[in-house]
């Protein structure tokens, strides 16, 4: 391996959660371009890509922005060769630099993908685990200008189709008490951070952080939790304790335990297992340094968080390491360990669910995707996770990524791919076509939603400011916080942008016509807040020139409140609101 181990690495702990990056980065505006994973899935070929880079030329979508052409999986030689990476030599029987060369030829920019794992999601044992030194200076030989690096063989995680027990690392034990100077202290009686912990009986089980792959869990919110012991010490001193404790290997009891006084941890390792879940035992003595008066102790597991921050930022260090070219890192660990808490200190980008369709295309074939579904298979899926997570996003920060564009696969009609390029745009999201390119002609529809420019303009205006969702018709008393699943409803969405307009949104979510309040000036100032370049002047116009950014159409208006009238099943409006002074 070319650095240390999660497991003998504590570098990158829980406490150091700051909102300081690790590594310094570009701040720069959600990337865009066409991945080959929702045409081909592991069918992508040399010539395939070629033909995607000569139809983004021929469209004129990169003058639109569009400009990275990404590799993912499928595309290497399924085992490595003398340590490296080939690839494939049927698919790209030129090799990678050629590829890369072909594309910078075009004036576009030439991306790749891997895993943090051990293998690739397609099960090629090529995942770039025990190899970031090697792969990160292969990749710069290729000029690669992207990277987006999955989660899957991941050892020290339960990820996808790694082994289950894996979850030992992820979770603490079952932790019944602790004892020091003699005294018990019972863990249903302490303090419990967060909502991760579940009290059953008389002990304490779930500490450790949500897995976030699934829409079952808000975003929003404290995602771990610990328990936290108030401990009187009669003088400073280096004392003795002892946690008794059963261990196991799945979800919500390992055995991977985290003690700390205060912000200084004292033990960070696995206990022996114990013979189930409900076989308690004591811990060897673990030392703590107590301060006369009180004292906290905090007992925990972050290490779902932390080992995987450590895998990706290991492969951040090997990119800079390997020279100074600028690599956009694209982090795909499906939100899995909360990466909107720690993605920005080393991504410019981090996926917040699993995929957006497992029915991806191939040669002829377009794939299917979904409006909605009770997983995260849909558009609204990804929709009604990344609308909340605003706050997480930011300029100078990264972005969430609610997974690639399905505009144009079968499953879904034109209506609601333009809905769904409009909230993926308004919530600043990375624009990665996944559409085979060929079907496309300059001025059809799915040409006209992917090139839509006033549109585009939303997700690359410079100031950088994910929509907020200002207002729902479903009852809840912070629609900017709360994590809606029921989509028989009309969403609002606010977004400030850098000349001092506001883009408002119009969505309905459900599948029957439906008619859509209004909103006031006052009440998108309030929900905005101080996001809104030159707030007063918003405030106080006279007249407002408002543009429909589907049709174009433009008009000024004296009216201080704004609505969409009505909208049928899965259709939006935009517009675009600049004051007039």
């Amino acid at each position: 391996m070319s650095g240390p181990s999660p497991i003998d690495d504590h570098r990158l702990r829980f406490d150091d959660f700051d909102n300081s990056d690790i590594f310094s980065k570009k701040p720069r505006l959600p990337a865009m371009g066409w991945n080959s994973w929702n045409a081909f899935g592991s069918g992508n070929t040399e010539e395939l890509t070629k033909a995607m880079v000569l139809k983004i030329k021929e469209l004129g979508l990169d003058k639109l922005g569009y400009e990275y052409v990404v590799l993912d999986d499928g595309c290497y030689h399924p085992e490595r060769i003398d340590g490296h990476l080939k690839a494939d030599k049927v698919k790209f029987p030129s090799g990678f630099k050629a590829m890369a060369d072909f594309v910078h030829g075009s004036g576009l920019k030439f991306g790749m993908y891997n895993d943090i794992g051990t293998r690739l999601c397609s099960g090629a044992e090529v995942g770039i685990y025990g190899y970031e030194k090697t792969d990160c200076e292969d990749y710069f030989k290729w000029d690669i200008d992207f990277i987006k690096v999955d989660n899957c063989y991941y050892m020290w995680d339960n990820a996808t189709f790694a082994d289950p027990e894996n979850a030992k690392y992820s979770y603490a034990p079952v932790i019944k008490s602790i004892g020091i100077d003699g005294v018990t202290y019972d863990a249903a009686n302490a303090a419990i951070t967060g909502t991760r912990a579940e009290i059953k009986e008389d002990c304490v089980a779930f500490i450790g952080t949500f897995d976030g792959t699934a829409p079952d869990h808000s975003p929003v919110g404290l995602r771990s939790s610990e328990i936290i012991f108030e401990i009187n010490a009669s003088e400073d001193g280096i004392r003795d304790l002892f946690v008794t404790y059963a261990s196991d290997a799945v979800e919500g009891a390992g055995q991977w335990l985290q003690v700390a006084v205060g912000e200084k941890t004292c033990f960070d390792a696995l206990l022996a297992p114990t013979q189930s879940r409900e076989t308690f035992t004591v811990s060897p003595a673990i030392k703590v340094e107590l301060k006369k008066g009180a004292n906290k102790i905090r007992i925990m597991n972050h290490r779902r968080q932390e080992n995987t921050l450590h895998s990706y930022a290991e492969i951040r260090r090997e990119l800079e390491n390997a020279g100074g070219r600028d690599i956009v890192f694209s982090i795909c660990e499906w939100g899995k360990t909360q990466p909107q808490n720690w993605g920005h200190k080393v991504g410019d980008s981090w996926r917040i669910l699993n995929d957006i369709t497992f029915q991806v295309g191939s040669d002829g074939n377009h794939g299917t995707a979904a409006w909605e579904c009770d997983y995260t298979t849909s558009i609204t899926s990804q929709y009604n996770k990344a609308v909340i997570m605003d706050e997480f996003a930011g300029l100078g920060r990264g972005w969430n990524d609610p997974d690639m564009l399905v505009i144009g696969m079968d499953g879904i009609d034109n209506i609601m791919c333009r809905s769904h390029m409009a909230m993926w745009c308004m919530m600043n999201s990375p624009l990665m076509l996944g559409v085979d390119l060929r079907r496309v002609a300059k001025g059809d529809e799915i040409y006209n939603i992917i090139a839509n420019e006033d549109l585009i303009a939303l997700d690359r205006d410079p100031l950088g400011i994910q929509a907020k969702r200002i207002f729902t018709t479903y009852e809840c008393s912070e629609p900017d916080k709360e994590y809606i699943r029921d989509n028989n409803r009309i969403d609002i969405l606010a977004k400030p942008l850098n000349d001092g307009s506001i883009a408002l949104g119009f969505f309905n979510l459900s599948q029957e016509e439906k008619e859509v309040p209004s909103v006031s000036t006052d009440e998108i100032l309030n929900k905005t807040g101080g996001k809104t370049v030159n707030k007063d002047l918003f405030a106080n116009a006279k007249t407002y020139r408002i543009k429909d950014l589907y049709t174009g159409e433009a008009a000024e208006t004296e009216s201080r409140v704004f609505g969409a009238g009505t909208l049928a099943a899965c259709d939006s409006k935009v517009i675009r609101i600049t004051p007039v002074s």
